[in-house]
């Protein structure tokens, strides 16, 4: 069993701005804004949705298949995925494009402003879910990149027998309404924010209730309180791990993300997989770059068993 991952490939830029947006912002005139922020750091990091859950979910054991279109720069990167376990062999190069690229800056209370330059990402929806390597147990999660791509494989995945996890991300505003209802309605799994939540509640004419009904499950992640799972019979919040050094949230909730995954793979119950999440999640943000943690199973099950109790389950998975 694996996990098909369509999301974006992306080089990361990140940067921090040592202020407050907030205080460049005039509540009144929100619709002249005319902003620039002077930041003295910049890293680059190998980023994008899809190869930052697939990052984590490797590394943890799951098999993790990438799925998508990267540039002709994407080499090295395809080479430092395969080293942590990472399948790179669903992705087509497009040979006159450079990889998309993620500009974010992020002031001192980790508020964050991007930009996202498309760049190969745009030709993503020319790649047939059906050109994938698949079996008939794999997931395939439907994450942020091209639009069209993202309607395609809502579309294609029930067509092909294929289990969906809908995570809509920031495209939940470059998707139209039809394409979100078929997102939930296909969903066996969906992977959400709480701002996203509220979005895609105003997008689908949908209420909370009737979003949550869909899915056989919905993680809603809340930030600093967690994250909240919803299922038939399972209405819990599972708080996340505090009193960490926050270096870097970027790419957080993609290592929550692949967390989770590996133990839902596993068959471990909703609760456990939340917590797995979070903990991945807290080692990702300790980091300056979604990629840059790393763990064995043995240390990363230690960390986990410090804030929460497995019950013995985490043993059973090799």
């Amino acid at each position: 069993m694996k996990v098909i991952l369509t999301g974006s490939i992306a080089f990361d830029y990140l940067m921090r701005f040592p202020g407050l947006f907030k205080d460049h912002l005039i509540a009144e005139h929100l619709d002249k804004v005319s902003l620039s922020f002077l930041v003295h750091q910049m890293i680059k990091q190998d980023g994008g949705v899809g190869p930052n859950i697939a990052y984590t979910l490797a590394m943890l054991g799951g098999k993790a298949y990438l799925f998508s279109t990267a540039g002709q720069d994407f080499g090295e990167y395809a080479r430092r995925l395969e080293q942590v376990g990472v399948d790179t062999s669903g992705v087509r190069i497009i040979p006159d494009k450079f990889t998309a690229s993620f500009f974010a800056t992020t002031d001192r209370s980790n508020a964050q402003i991007a930009t996202f330059y498309t760049g190969a990402m745009a030709n993503a929806a020319e790649l047939p879910l059906a050109e994938a390597d698949f079996e008939a147990d794999d997931f395939v999660m439907v994450s942020p990149s091209d639009p069209g791509a993202m309607r395609r494989y809502i579309r294609e995945a029930p067509e092909l027998g294929l289990r969906m996890l809908f995570d809509p991300g920031q495209q939940i505003i470059s998707l139209d309404a039809e394409g979100l209802r078929d997102g939930v309605e296909h969903a066996h799994g969906m992977f959400i924010n709480e701002y996203e939540f509220e979005l895609l509640q105003k997008h689908t004419g949908w209420s909370a209730g009737e979003i949550l009904a869909k899915p056989a499950f919905t993680v809603v992640t809340l930030a600093e309180h967690g994250a909240r799972v919803v299922a038939e019979g399972v209405d819990c919040v599972v708080p996340a791990i505090g009193r960490l050094e926050v270096k870097d949230p970027t790419g957080v909730g993609d290592a929550f993300r692949g967390g989770f995954l590996r133990g839902y793979m596993a068959g471990l119950p909703l609760k456990v997989c939340v917590e797995l999440g979070n903990t991945a999640a807290a080692y990702c943000i300790q980091e300056a770059g979604p990629q840059c943690h790393k763990y064995s199973w043995a240390e990363f099950v230690a960390f986990y068993r410090k804030h929460f109790d497995d019950e013995g389950l985490l043993d059973e998975i090799e």
